[in-house]
């Protein structure tokens, strides 16, 4: 075999691992962000605020090697003991944590500053793990990319082959649902113009994707670089299939209305799987023997599995219009927080229905499985960044140090938020 055919097989015929493990690692990044939180809290107690904000290398520096380090080593060295990692981790924040309240609130009792936390406010403003979920996302993605060709990086954390659960198979999918989070549909955004107008304008927004998505083709093209076509296609790429969903989303979502986007994800998740099992499609997406007859052959993969990554996008802006509404009390965000565990709950339960009664996870297809798990799966790492957000919030409360960056700042209740909190209560 020659050096590039060498390559292509270390790539392929994968399978992929475990829902568990993929979902094991939603810990480990709300850890990495509190023991940051825990460094930057305990430098102010022993520096005092002269010394803060640090200086960008600085920042840098711990930046890096409180989460970038740990994220790159949970995918090579650390991947076998991955659950010995968080523990230690876990213990490792809960001690130091203990620590600093007991130095600062250790004459309160739990239950008043539980109900003092619950009633108290923080600013308005972007959602912290809105930011920080595109982040790790774009983060683990780099690091997917970078680190897939090498042996150090499992070989069952990269994409499967036609089924399986592989972590580069989710985060292709977390991708599309990041994009979602903050499109403007789900930012509130009205529509300036008419509807025609405002689809002529995602149509020139998504030319960026498209140029990035020709540059990749001809960069491989012209290096001859390793091709797994089974992923998307013989001229097909990821960068197409995001200006596509972009475009088809935003011309359903001017169409009809955005609450009930959820709706449409479902319907069109569910009609793409009933095409899967009633028709040829299937079989007609996985035969691999018909690269040469046409561009529809050559790119089956890429241009068939729209449609699954459209339903995606579609309740990542449903989740992200119910994320991004106004909030101040804190009690509010546990409440989400709880809703986002109980829906993820939901969504695996159709999961593993769906697994036993059609078919397992298929990326290669974006059926409706993997629709299902990626919604689950990311519901379920925006309730654990949440709940670490809640985390640094209690440390920034109790240390009163606001140097903590990517999350939330206590804030004191004004006239404005009252007011903002009683028009909720009467909608």
């Amino acid at each position: 075999m020659s050096q590039r055919e060498l390559k292509e097989a270390f790539v392929s015929n994968l399978n992929g691992t475990s829902l568990g493990e993929v979902a094991l690692g939603s810990f480990l990044a709300p850890l990495c962000f509190i023991n940051r939180g825990l460094v930057w809290v305990l430098f102010y107690q022993a520096k005092g605020s002269n010394l803060l904000p640090l200086p960008l290398i600085s920042h840098f520096l711990l930046d890096f090697a409180t989460i970038i380090a740990p994220l790159v080593l949970s995918c090579t060295l650390w991947c076998d003991i991955l659950h010995w990692v968080i523990v230690g981790l876990a213990l490792v924040s809960v001690a130091v944590q203990c620590c600093v309240h007991r130095g600062t609130e250790g004459n309160r009792g739990v239950t008043a500053a539980t109900k003092s936390f619950l009633q108290s406010h923080v600013q308005a403003g972007p959602v912290p793990i809105v930011t920080v979920f595109r982040v790790l996302v774009n983060v683990k993605t780099a690091i997917g990319i970078l680190a897939v060709d090498f042996n150090v990086f499992p070989r069952r954390y990269a994409k499967t082959e036609l089924y399986g659960t592989g972590v580069m198979d989710f985060g292709v999918g977390a991708y599309v649902f990041a994009n979602a989070l903050v499109s403007p549909e789900a930012r509130g955004k009205t529509i300036v113009g008419s509807k025609v107008q405002h689809v002529t304008k995602q149509l020139m927004a998504v030319w960026p994707l498209v140029v990035l998505g020709l540059g990749r083709l001809a960069s491989l093209k012209m290096t001859g670089y390793h091709e797994h076509v089974t992923e998307y296609g013989v001229h097909w790429n990821f960068f197409f299939t995001l200006a596509i969903v972009r475009v088809v989303a935003s011309v359903l979502l001017a169409l009809f209305p955005v609450g009930h986007s959820w709706v449409f994800a479902v319907l069109l998740g569910g009609l793409y799987q009933l095409a899967l099992e009633t028709t040829g499609l299937k079989a007609f997406l996985t035969h691999n023997n018909d690269r040469t007859m046409d561009f529809l052959h050559a790119n089956k993969e890429g241009l068939f599995s729209v449609a699954g990554y459209v339903a995606i996008y579609m309740a990542g802006v449903q989740i992200g219009l119910y994320l991004m509404k106004p909030r101040t009390l804190v009690r509010d965000y546990f409440r989400v927080i709880g809703n986002f565990l109980w829906g993820s709950g939901v969504v695996y339960a159709g999961l593993f229905l769906c697994q036993a009664a059609v078919e397992p996870v298929s990326r290669r297809l974006a059926n409706l499985s993997f629709c299902l798990w990626t919604v689950a799966q990311c519901t379920f790492f925006l309730a654990c960044l949440g709940v670490g957000d809640m985390v640094l919030l209690t440390l920034k409360r109790a240390s009163r140090c606001s140097f903590v960056p990517s999350s939330w700042n206590p804030h004191e209740k004004d006239k404005g938020d009252a007011v903002a909190e009683r028009k909720r209560g009467s909608d």
